[in-house]
C-alpha cells in the first residue's frame, strides 16, 4: 500500500496544505483561511476547519493508502513541544497591551490536530526549518551533512543543518539568523529590536533600501512613480534588469549584508554550501553576484573559496507544501 504524507504550510493569509509522497511528488492540495481567524481568538474553530478540509482532501484520492504523518511548518512553531508560541505574523496585541500575556499566545496544534487524525505522526516546526527539511530531502542539499538555508521572503527565516540534523537548540528556537543585529541602531524590525539583517535583506528590507536610496539620490528612475503601499520587490527585480541604476544599487547592498553576514556565520557551522530560497532569490545573479562577492570578501581565510553559494531545488508553488511533508520522511521509522 502506498505511503503518503499531508504537508501544511500555515501563512498570515492563508494555510495551504497537500498529500505528498516520499518522492516529492504531489497527489492533492487544498487551502482555507488563515486571515479569517485574527489572532487566533477562533483557534478552535481554525483547528476544526483545517481538519475538516484535510480530511476532505485525503478522502478525495481514488486509491488505497496509509497515511503515515502530518507535517507542519508554521510562524514560531516549536518543534520540541509541537506548540505555535506567541506568533507575531498570526497574532497582533492592541498597543495598549504593553504586557501581553504570551500564555494566551501558546498553540498546542501538534496535539489537537492529533487528535483529529488518531494514530498518525505529527510533527512541527517552523516555515524556514521546514523548508530547510524540504531542501534536504528533495533539493539540492540531498546527500549534505552540512548546510545552511536562507528563505527570503517578507522577512529573513534561516534553518542550520549540522552532521545531518537539524539545529534546533535547548528551547526549539535555533537558528534566527534574521535576528542578529547587523548595524546597531538601524532600522527598527518586526521584533522590537533595532538593526535586525531582514530589515535589510528581505522583500521588506530591499524596499525599504530603495526608498532610502531614492530620498538620496537624484538619478532619475521609474521606481519614484509608486507609492510605498503600492510597491513590492518584483519590481526592483525588473527595474534592475532594464538597468535602473537605483535597483541596481539597492541589490549590491542587499548583498553586501546578507555577503557580510554568511561570512561570520560560516565561522560557526562551517557549512558545504548556503542556499537561497524565497521570492527574493529568484532575482539570480542580481543578488547571488553581490552576496558571493561580499562573503568571500569578508570571510576568514580557512573557509575562503570552499562555501558553495546555491539556488534552492525546491523552490516553486508546491515547496512550503514540500518542505513540511519532508518533516514526516526524514523523521519516519525513528
Amino acid at each position: 500500500m502506498k505511503k503518503l504524507a499531508i504537508g501544511v504550510d500555515i501563512g498570515g493569509i492563508n494555510t495551504a496544505f497537500g498529500v505528498v509522497d516520499e518522492n516529492g511528488d504531489l497527489y492533492a492540495e487544498s487551502v482555507i483561511s488563515t486571515k479569517k481567524y485574527p489572532n487566533f481568538e477562533d483557534y478552535t474553530d481554525y483547528v476544526k476547519d483545517l481538519c475538516v478540509a484535510m480530511h476532505a482532501m485525503a478522502d478525495s484520492l481514488s486509491f488505497e493508502y496509509e497515511l503515515v504523518g502530518i507535517g507542519i511548518g508554521a510562524p514560531n512553531a516549536n518543534y520540541h513541544k509541537g506548540t505555535i508560541e506567541a506568533p507575531v505574523n498570526l497574532w497582533r496585541f492592541s498597543p495598549k497591551e504593553s504586557n501581553p500575556d504570551d500564555s494566551r499566545r501558546i498553540f498546542p496544534l501538534a496535539k489537537d490536530i492529533g487528535e483529529c487524525f488518531p494514530g498518525v505522526k505529527i510533527l512541527m516546526t517552523n516555515d524556514a526549518n521546514a523548508a530547510t527539511i524540504g531542501e534536504m530531502v528533495f533539493g539540492n542539499a540531498k546527500g549534505m551533512k552540512d548546510f545552511i538555508m536562507i528563505t527570503l521572503g517578507t522577512g529573513l527565516g534561516s534553518g542550520f543543518v549540522a552532521n545531518g540534523e537539524m539545529i534546533y537548540g535547548n528551547d526549539g528556537f535555533a537558528g534566527e539568523l534574521g535576528h542578529v543585529i547587523v548595524e546597531r541602531g538601524g532600522r527598527q524590525c518586526g521584533c522590537g529590536r533595532y538593526g535586525c539583517l531582514e530589515t535589510y535583506v528581505s522583500a521588506t528590507g530591499i524596499k525599504r533600501t530603495v526608498f532610502e536610496l531614492m530620498s538620496k539620490m537624484n538619478i532619475p528612475s521609474k521606481m519614484r512613480e509608486t507609492a510605498f503601499e503600492d510597491f513590492d520587490a518584483s519590481m526592483i527585480s525588473a527595474a534592475a534588469k532594464q538597468g535602473d541604476p537605483i535597483a541596481a544599487e539597492a541589490f549590491r547592498y542587499t548583498g553586501e549584508m546578507l555577503g557580510r553576514a554568511l561570512a561570520d556565520v560560516v565561522t560557526i557551522t562551517s557549512p558545504e554550501a548556503v542556499f537561497l530560497f524565497g521570492g527574493l532569490a529568484k532575482a539570480g545573479k542580481l543578488l547571488f553576484d553581490p552576496t558571493q562577492w561580499y562573503m568571500e570578501e569578508n570571510m576568514m581565510a580557512v573557509f575562503k573559496n570552499k562555501v558553495k553559494l546555491l539556488p534552492s531545488g525546491i523552490q516553486g508553488k508546491n515547496a512550503a507544501i514540500l518542505g513540511s511533508s519532508a518533516l514526516i520522511w526524514q523523521n519516519l521509522g525513528k
